[in-house]
């Protein structure tokens, strides 16, 4: 299985999905024209992935910025990784968010609130 490493752009976060650490990180903005388009990619891959997990998969999720449709997209992948979660594997979300951005950090209960994954919350000064 390959690991998936995409640069950031201003519309687009990078991704470095590491299939032999079990690291799968998404950092940036996420306002791509299409998010549908932008996140199929890495939804087959973890389609893929979850065939095979490393017995701890990691998610750093270190957004400054994601519009409505990709929120949506977000909340999908973390529903697959939902799947993987106690099939072999134990998933753990952090969630990265700046320091006095509470729209980020509520962002992220949001989805701790929706989906049964663990989820650490980390503040930092900058993504």
């Amino acid at each position: 299985m390959q690991e998936i490493k995409l640069e950031g752009s201003p519309k687009t976060p990078s991704v470095h999905f590491d299939p032999e650490t079990g690291v799968l990180e998404l950092k940036g903005r996420s306002i791509p024209e299409n998010a549908l388009d932008f996140f199929h990619p890495l939804n087959e891959w973890l389609e893929e992935y979850k065939n095979n997990p490393k017995k701890e998969t990691v998610v750093e999720l270190r957004l400054e910025y994601f519009n409505t449709s990709s929120s949506k997209c977000i909340l999908d992948f973390l529903r697959k990784l939902e799947k993987i979660n106690g099939n072999n594997t134990d998933v753990k979300v952090n969630w990265y968010y700046e320091k006095d951005d509470e729209d980020m950090l509520e962002a992220g209960e949001d989805y701790k609130a929706i989906v049964d994954l663990s989820f650490s919350f980390v503040e930092v000064d900058e993504i």
